[in-house]
């Protein structure tokens, strides 16, 4: 499977890119089950983990709330703390007035709800609210976010991600770093209705935005 990797770089940052796998994969959410399988596995660990690749992603998902909606926090789901401090650096440094960001992480109970602490809900309750995550495919996790959000009074601002495969969530626009557009013949299917399933093509391996497990 190792052998087919190759390389797309973002076309505004020339120091952003990742590795790119084609395939047959299952789609594990970090929030929930296999829902969807996937023509291709994207490698986003290295974005999550590097300081300065994190740094360059920050600048690019900023942009459309450097002057647009407020945000008072930032809700890092699939481990994009790192970046969602440099997005909250480059608020408190823009224009937009913002003197104090927050930066949380949702926790999953036993019946698979998003929750957070009680401490945390002073910067969820009536707050302006960034969620940001590493993948979206079926929309899953991200309907989980909000739907955790909307329980605890909070209000989404947007929804940016690492890559997603589709360009509205929720309702929401997505904004993405890489979208389906940067892979050629990129497809995504729900895991009951998988055309590589039907054409007998076996499946490689089980995929999540922290990594990949091989199947064989």
């Amino acid at each position: 499977m190792e052998e087919r990797i190759y390389s797309i770089t973002h076309h505004n940052k020339n120091s952003i890119s990742v590795s790119i796998i084609p395939g047959h994969f299952a789609i594990k959410s970090t929030y929930g089950e296999h829902s969807s399988h996937c023509s291709h596995y994207m490698d986003l660990s290295t974005l999550k983990s590097n300081a300065a690749s994190a740094k360059d992603i920050a600048k690019e998902l900023v942009v459309p709330y450097q002057y647009g909606a407020p945000v008072d926090t930032i809700v890092c789901m699939e481990n994009t703390k790192v970046i969602g401090a440099y997005i909250a650096q480059e608020l408190l440094a823009s224009d937009m007035g913002e003197s104090d960001i927050h930066i949380t992480t949702p926790m999953r109970n036993s019946l698979n709800q998003l929750t957070f602490y009680d401490s945390e809900l002073p910067w969820i309750r009536g707050k302006n609210i960034l969620i940001l995550t590493a993948m979206i495919s079926s929309g899953r996790s991200v309907q989980l976010g909000v739907e955790c959000l909307e329980y605890y009074g909070g209000i989404v601002s947007g929804i940016s991600a690492l890559f997603s495969a589709t360009n509205k969530a929720q309702n929401y626009n997505v904004n993405a770093l890489f979208t389906s557009d940067y892979i050629e013949d990129y497809r995504h299917y729900p895991a009951n209705d998988c055309e590589l399933c039907r054409r007998g093509v076996p499946m490689d391996a089980i995929v999540s935005s922290e990594g990949y497990k091989r199947i064989s």
